[in-house]
């Protein structure tokens, strides 16, 4: 296979992630408070949101680039 059509492949599997996942969730620890032994953390959930937007150009390019490598091995 090609690198162009490999580069389509991901870039298609990535826009379906995209698209599926819709964001990217996390935890993260937080000290609150560190008096000498005592200490206290907390724990927030943040999200990293994705755009369809960013999914179907993903997905398109990729589709593209499939197309391309495959006209250009004949």
């Amino acid at each position: 296979m090609k690198r162009i059509m490999i580069i389509g492949i991901v870039l298609i599997a990535l826009g379906v992630v995209a698209l599926a996942y819709q964001g990217i969730t996390y935890t993260s620890r937080e000290k609150i408070i560190d008096i000498g032994p005592i200490e206290a953390t907390q724990e927030t959930e943040k999200t990293i949101p994705l755009s369809p937007i960013l999914g179907v150009v993903a997905l398109a390019g990729g589709i593209v680039l499939v197309i391309i490598g495959t006209r250009a091995r004949r």
